[in-house]
């Protein structure tokens, strides 16, 4: 009899997920159908992406940044940029989990969820796939490299599926099955050895175990302390800029191209804390980061290369001639967005949705619109 009513309840319950989604769709209360910049989007000279997020960062962070450490910030010197407005689908003020959502799929949802719809939290009927799906599904390799934990809000967002961005323990699960080439990031006490081999991945602890990595290996790293420093916070523990360089070398190994995500968390996590000293110098190593990737793509010739943040935090001000933080939470002030690799994916100055971005990365790489943002049915 129970198990009667559960199938009732999971067949009414998707079809009503059916209706919600056709009207949410049909309105535009999921995404709204993007602009193609002029000349359109497919570039055929791109093969590879570089997704840079800087969580937290804001355009005063970049001039505190640049201000107080007395830096000339590669982020700067790109040539094509705009701004992203940021909110979710729930509240003005978004959290990195719908943030990071909206850019990994190209669809809003509430503050607290990871690669789920607002109203199908559960993935009853269906989720959004993210843009890192899209490109292992069709044959490029696939990568997230953070300075967070591996199931913290940015990584997992592209990385996995959940309701809560708490359930370290679902998303630590999703991650092993993906089937990316590497996930790498601070240990969240979840992960373990067994359970990343027996998922086929190499589990990395050290530096000089990310370092030894070769060509046609898949990893799953667990670094334990800080991977936002300037300089190695230690003998085994690599720097944001060392991971990415890594991950690049390891990444480039095939004809189809790849696509990596980085995510300089801790630009965030010390503008919480109105930390000025650290916040300018996680920004630094970021900075390095994405100087790291744009020397890549110009020897490359055939790699996009997009910064841009989750959100704002700390809503930094200038007053008397100094940057200051007014606040320890996140703001909706719009963020930065740069371009490097093509002139089709944004107009200087333009102003998006930050659901735009990994839509238009996506027609830059020739997919369509059948082909992304779409969903994956579960029912």
């Amino acid at each position: 009899m129970l198990a009667s009513l559960s199938s009732i309840w999971v067949e009414l319950t998707s079809v009503l997920m059916s209706l919600i989604l056709s009207f949410g769709t049909m309105f535009g209360i999921f995404s709204s159908p993007s602009t193609a910049p002029s000349g359109g989007y497919n570039d055929d000279e791109i093969k590879n992406v570089i997704f840079l997020i800087g969580d937290g960062m804001g355009f005063n962070h970049l001039n505190k940044a640049e201000k107080e450490r007395e830096l000339s910030l590669t982020i700067n010197e790109f040539g094509i940029g705009g701004e992203a407005m940021t909110r979710s689908l729930s509240n003005a003020v978004t959290d990195s989990a719908a943030a990071g959502t909206a850019l990994a799929t190209g669809e809003r949802t509430s503050n607290g969820a990871i690669g789920v719809y607002m109203f199908d939290l559960f993935s009853t009927y269906s989720y959004p796939k993210s843009i890192t799906e899209l490109c292992k599904e069709s044959g490029m390799m696939a990568g997230v490299v953070t300075t967070d934990e591996t199931s913290g809000a940015t990584p997992s967002a592209f990385s996995a599926h959940a309701h809560d961005r708490g359930d370290a323990e679902d998303i630590t699960a999703d991650q092993m099955v993906s089937g990316f080439d590497l996930i790498w990031g601070a240990a969240n006490g979840i992960a373990s050895k067994g359970e990343a081999e027996a998922n086929g991945f190499t589990y990395v602890t050290t530096y000089d175990e990310m370092m030894a990595l070769p060509e046609g290996s898949r990893s799953f790293a667990q670094f334990t302390n800080a991977l936002w420093t300037l300089e190695q916070s230690d003998e085994n523990t690599p720097t944001l800029s060392q991971m990415t360089e890594k991950a690049i070398d390891l990444l480039d190994d095939t004809d189809e191209g790849f696509f990596l995500m980085v995510e300089g968390a801790h630009i965030d996590k010390h503008s919480h804390s109105n930390d000025d000293e650290n916040m300018t110098e996680a920004m630094a190593e970021f900075d390095k980061t994405i100087k790291l990737a744009l020397d890549y793509a110009k020897a490359d010739g055939e790699t996009l290369v997009v910064v841009t943040a989750d959100h704002e935090t700390g809503a930094i001000m200038l007053e008397d001639g100094e940057y200051v933080f007014t606040s320890g939470s996140h703001s909706d002030a719009n963020v930065p967005v740069r371009v490097y690799g093509s002139d089709k994916l944004i107009y200087k100055g333009e102003i998006l949705n930050n659901y735009e971005i990994p839509m238009r990365i996506a027609y830059t790489l020739g997919f369509t619109e059948d082909e992304f943002p779409c969903e994956v049915m579960v029912a």
